[in-house]
């Protein structure tokens, strides 16, 4: 799983099945079961030596607002997409159709989850928890909790 921010211009590195210079990617919102379709080509995505890809896409939507909202998850989806000519040519000689037909088939090479909060998690060296009631509730503890039992 993911942990990302709300901000509209993300960054992820992933381990796909395979090494392709463009791919679509699909970020579907699990609430309101919404995709939002992007396209990655090859000037956005690095690969380091470790054998991963990151890329960073700015993720609005069509008023121009971060399609994140607090709290909520995401499906993150990456496809090697058969509608772009040259994606890989093993990919093209196991496709039967022709290079000038469009298709809609696709050929998922990750899939993950995002939650997305703006809270401060870190477990590992703070050991900071996700709170779902962070700011909504404030403890008072100015009285005396001393009392007497009969």
């Amino acid at each position: 799983m993911i942990i990302s921010t709300t901000t509209a211009q993300q960054t992820f590195t992933v381990i796909p099945r395979e090494f392709l210079a463009s791919m679509r990617v699909n970020v579907i919102d699990e609430s309101l079961n919404k995709t939002f379709n992007y396209y990655v080509d090859g000037g956005s995505v690095a690969e380091d030596t470790e054998g991963r890809k990151t890329f960073t896409i700015n993720y609005v939507d069509s008023s121009g607002n971060s399609i994140y909202k607090e709290a909520r998850f995401y499906a993150l989806e990456l496809f090697a997409d058969f509608n772009y000519w040259n994606t890989n040519l093993s990919l093209w000689q196991m496709y039967d159709e022709l290079w000038q037909t469009d298709s809609d088939q696709k050929q998922m090479i990750f899939k993950d989850r995002i939650f997305v909060t703006d809270q401060d998690i870190d477990q590992l060296n703070d050991n900071e928890h996700y709170n779902i009631n962070n700011g909504q509730y404030t403890s008072n503890n100015s009285y005396n909790n001393e009392y007497i039992v009969v």
